[in-house]
C-alpha cells in the first residue's frame, strides 16, 4: 500500500505550549488535591486566591484546544479542504494558485480535481507554520497522490507575485495571509492576489482572523459576488475560547 500523504501539524509551537499549558494546570491541580499545598495564594488586602478550580479549567481548556488542533492536522483539515473545493466546481481545465501552500492540502487538492489544468503553490516554508514545511514534502505528497504531473511549486512572498496579471483563474489560500502581521502587508497581499487573477476567475480565503478585513479590501478593488462563509455561533464561540485569537471564516469572490 502506498503510503498516504503527510500535510503536517499546524502551528507545532502553539499546539506545543498549550499541551504545556494543559499539563501544568492539570498537575497544580493535582497537587492541590492530594494534600501537597493547600491551593491557596494571598493577596493584598488580606484576600486569597483559590487556584485549584482555576487551574484545572484553563489546563483543560488548552489541552482540549492541543488535541483538537492535532487532531485537526491529522484528519479533520482534509475533509474540510473537500468541502472548501466543493464551492468551487472545478471543471478541470483552470489554472490554480495556491498562496502558502505549505506541504500542499489546498494544492494537491485542488490538482486531483484536474485534467488539463494546473496548480501551482507558492510559499516561504516557516517552520514555525507547519511542522516539516518544505518543497520537498510537497511534491512528495503530490507523488503520492498520484497527481506530480499537475503540480509545481516555487519560494515566493505573497505580496510580490512573480507571476504575470492575469495568470490564474482560481486562487486559493488557507491560514496563510494572517501570518503577514501588518494590515498594510496583508493589504499588498490581497492586492496581488487581485492582479495575478484572470478575469472572472475566483477566489476562496479561508483563515483564522482578520475575515472583515479581507472583505472590505475585496470589496474596494471592485471584485464581485463577495460572500462570508462559516458559522457565526462557532466564530463567537473560538473567540471567546480562545481571547479573540481566534475568529475564523471563509471568503469566496469573483474578479468582473
Amino acid at each position: 500500500m502506498a503510503p498516504r500523504a503527510d500535510y503536517g501539524l499546524d502551528a507545532p509551537g502553539v499546539v506545543r505550549n498549550l499541551a504545556l499549558v494543559g499539563l501544568t494546570g492539570v498537575a497544580i491541580f493535582a497537587s492541590i488535591a492530594a494534600g501537597l499545598w493547600p491551593g491557596k495564594v494571598p493577596l493584598g488586602g488580606g484576600g486569597v486566591l483559590e487556584v485549584g478550580s482555576m487551574a484545572l479549567s484553563v489546563g483543560l481548556a488548552c489541552a482540549g484546544m492541543a488535541l483538537y488542533m492535532a487532531w485537526s492536522s491529522r484528519f479533520g483539515k482534509v475533509a474540510e479542504r473537500e468541502r472548501l473545493l466543493d464551492r468551487l466546481a472545478l471543471k478541470g481545465t483552470e489554472r490554480v494558485l495556491d498562496l502558502g501552500c505549505g506541504r500542499g492540502l489546498m494544492l494537491i487538492g485542488a490538482a486531483r480535481r484536474l485534467t488539463t489544468g494546473s496548480a501551482t503553490g507558492v510559499d516561504i516554508w516557516q517552520a514555525e507554520d507547519l511542522s516539516g514545511n518544505r518543497p520537498e514534502a510537497t511534491l512528495e505528497n503530490a507523488r503520492r497522490e498520484g497527481v506530480e504531473a499537475r503540480v509545481q511549486v516555487q519560494t515566493a512572498d505573497m505580496r510580490a507575485l512573480p507571476f504575470a496579471d492575469a495568470s490564474f483563474d482560481v486562487i486559493v489560500s488557507k491560514a496563510a495571509l494572517h501570518n503577514l502581521y501588518a494590515r498594510a502587508e496583508r493589504a499588498k497581499a490581497l492586492a496581488e492576489m487581485v492582479r495575478v487573477l484572470a478575469p472572472g476567475g475566483r477566489l476562496l480565503i479561508d483563515d483564522i482572523r482578520h475575515l472583515r478585513e479581507y472583505e472590505a479590501e475585496l470589496r474596494a478593488r471592485q471584485l464581485t459576488d463577495v460572500r462570508r462563509l462559516g458559522n457565526p455561533l462557532l466564530e463567537v464561540f473560538l473567540a471567546m475560547l480562545t481571547w479573540g485569537t481566534l475568529r475564523p471564516g471563509v471568503l469566496t469572490a469573483r474578479k468582473a
